[in-house]
């Protein structure tokens, strides 16, 4: 099962390497990293990850995976990948998205009528490309997968293997990974985090990731 993903400028690393690591391991999973150009490209934690391939060079996916960004602005400029994305996921079983990579897939015209997650302080943005944004921590909505922040698109890839695989695959993964989240803090979320820490965490996002709360 070819597992492509959908790499450019500025991508959060751990929207990546995450899911990467669960598709690593999955039985049966070969995974292609392109993007609109092969060759580095700098994430926006500074570490870098090389495109082994030009989407021109991809035949094809099964499962095509979108990082997000918290500068979703070039991404959703990017013609090639976007024109990619149209062409690649109806042809694929799963279109999934991580973060923001969900505004990708919408800039795409993949999210059009459907459900769909990402990062809470981009969620209302959806929108504005015709989805209804949920707050849930995976969205499976026919052939489309959307994962909310960051963290979440471990839990993404594990329910595509579910999906995929079945079940028993997924539960080793699990286990192999040692992916037993107990965080030190409750502030995981906005509910648990309170007003006070929402509104900083804002103010931050305002000032290192504008895209997050604006295009």
């Amino acid at each position: 099962m070819k597992v492509v993903f959908a790499l450019y400028e500025g991508m959060t690393a751990l929207d990546l390497v995450g899911p990467y690591q669960v598709f690593a391991i999955a039985p049966g999973m070969e995974i292609t990293l392109a993007a609109s150009t092969s060759g580095p490209k700098q994430t926006d934690s500074g570490m870098v990850i090389h495109a082994e391939k030009a989407f021109s060079e991809v035949a094809g996916a099964d499962v095509i995976v979108v990082p997000g960004t918290g500068q979703p602005q070039a991404p959703l400029a990017d013609k090639v990948l976007l024109d990619w994305l149209a062409r690649a996921s109806p042809k694929a079983q799963l279109t999934c998205s991580v973060c923001t990579g969900s505004l990708v897939l919408g800039a795409a015209g993949l999210l059009r009528g459907k459900r769909a997650t990402s990062h809470w302080a981009a969620l209302d943005l959806l929108r504005e490309f015709g989805a209804e944004p949920v707050q849930e921590r995976v969205v499976f909505e026919g052939s489309t997968v959307t994962a909310a922040g960051v963290s979440a698109g471990i839990d993404m890839a594990l329910s595509v293997i579910a999906r995929l695989v079945g079940e028993p695959a997924a539960r080793m993964v699990q286990l192999g990974i040692e992916y037993d989240p107990q965080p030190p803090f409750n502030a995981g979320s906005p509910a648990a985090a309170g007003p006070e820490l929402v509104q900083a965490v804002k103010q931050w996002l305002a000032q290192s990731a504008p895209g997050v709360l604006q295009l």
